[in-house]
């Protein structure tokens, strides 16, 4: 078992750590070739585009949890109708987008403050990679579909393929183009189609008998509403985590904002170095998605349960590591992402939140993992609800009394909230499971 975890969980973890180069690296190349203009333009721009996708983000996590069910049962047509479906939401969700990309991006740069040369900035690199969307809504479904095939090899070769194309083109582009600092735009555009090339390969060639073309993906058969129902109640409840998500997350920031450009650049750099963590424990959190899918699929809950004991184990011995790292390399790790004497001066308060987060939330993101493998998508919805209120209310209790520390007060209650309701949640899950079976 600890095997197959590993073999799941170490090609995510591998791609994931790609991730955070490719921000790094747009920001590097327009900071050497541009003003301050484009580089803000480039971060509201990728705050546009982090607004639009993440509501997306069931796509992935729907998929996911729902194929490795049916690879369990060994139904291979309904693996091969899950992603026809899939794939058939992504071309609806394309047309919407396209078709209020303009009224999307009025509505968020008015309520973002920032001078009039970002904003331009930012809508021209908007307006280039919105093209990408049909590959980037693709590739989501894709990942979700690989992970729940209990194959994270593949995903893996598609993560690197898309952030090193984006990295060379977008360097090629920028600096020796006449397209200057937008060319990074236009790198993420070429870079996300020839993610989807590559994953398109990968279907066709190693899963041959599930492609669109096949007999099993008859659209006419595939999108009849009795067919379509789970999946999209499912997606349904998928949607309203991830709005809760995004109350959150951008909440966070938002209200960071509120405190000063010192404090805010503080609160950025303790996330970027969370999101570090959240790199690591997500490999096992796929591996999650995929096993507790696969063994219920199979209608065995003693593997089940080894299976969920087994993820938490390794995912709580990552925390743990990333604790002492954090304990004893905290400071440092600040002081590589920054030389501000003002915002390191700053950072000195907040060092005991980022020692204890990755204990405290990786236990929220390998519940997530089970609970999408469970395809418990009720729960799920739920759970975030919880954990938004959570936030809000910690915020609203706190401010006045602490200050800024309030939002890492309520970012802490939403990540405990997760993790009591969907711990008391498991055993009706897996008791019903077993009464399936």
């Amino acid at each position: 078992m600890n095997r197959r975890i590993l073999h799941l969980a170490l090609p995510s973890i591998l791609a994931n750590i790609t991730i955070p180069l490719v921000g790094l690296v747009d920001v590097s190349i327009v900071g050497h070739i541009s003003d301050a203009s484009a580089i803000g333009g480039i971060a509201i721009g990728t705050m546009l585009f982090d607004l639009l996708y993440w509501n997306f983000g069931f796509l992935r996590v729907g998929t996911s949890g729902m194929t490795a069910q049916a690879f369990g049962r060994g139904d291979r047509k309904e693996c091969t109708q899950i992603l026809t479906q899939s794939l058939g939401i992504v071309a609806l969700a394309t047309l919407a987008i396209w078709l209020l990309q303009w009224l999307f991006v009025s509505l968020v740069l008015a309520c973002v403050p920032c001078s009039a040369e970002v904003a331009e900035f930012a809508r021209r690199y908007f307006f280039v990679r919105i093209w990408a969307a049909p590959a980037t809504l693709s590739l989501l479904a894709f990942k979700g579909w690989f992970i729940g095939m209990q194959d994270t090899v593949s995903p893996m070769a598609v993560d690197i393929l898309v952030n090193v194309v984006n990295m060379v083109v977008s360097y090629v582009l920028a600096v020796h183009s006449p397209l200057g600092a937008i060319g990074v735009a236009y790198g993420t555009l070429v870079a996300q189609y020839s993610g989807l090339l590559l994953a398109l390969g990968i279907l066709l060639v190693r899963y041959s008998d599930c492609t669109v073309f096949s007999k099993a993906a008859r659209w006419r058969e595939v999108m009849q509403w009795r067919k379509m129902r789970r999946l999209l109640v499912l997606n349904g409840n998928l949607f309203v985590r991830s709005l809760c998500f995004m109350v959150v997350y951008v909440g966070f920031t938002s209200l960071a904002s509120r405190y000063g450009d010192t404090e805010l650049a503080v609160s950025a750099i303790l996330m970027k170095l969370f999101m570090v963590f959240s790199y690591f424990v997500d490999g096992f959190a796929f591996a999650g998605e995929a096993l507790v899918g696969r063994y219920i699929g199979e209608k065995r809950p003693d593997l089940t349960r080894r299976a969920v004991r087994l993820l938490f184990a390794w995912s709580v011995g990552v925390g743990l590591l990333f604790t002492l790292a954090y304990a004893i390399w905290g400071e440092g790790c600040i002081r590589l992402m920054t030389s501000d004497t003002k915002v390191l001066q700053a950072a000195g308060p907040y060092m005991a939140w980022l020692i204890a987060m990755p204990l405290v939330s990786t236990l929220a993101f390998m519940w997530d993992g089970v609970f999408i493998g469970a395809t418990a998508g009720r729960e799920i919805r739920n759970s975030m609800i919880w954990a938004a209120a959570a936030f809000v209310i910690g915020y609203l209790a706190c401010y006045q009394i602490i200050g800024i520390q309030a939002i890492y007060v309520a970012y802490f209650a939403h990540l405990i909230a997760r993790v009591l309701y969907l711990t008391i949640q498991w055993k009706p899950l897996y008791d019903t499971q077993i009464s399936e079976s």
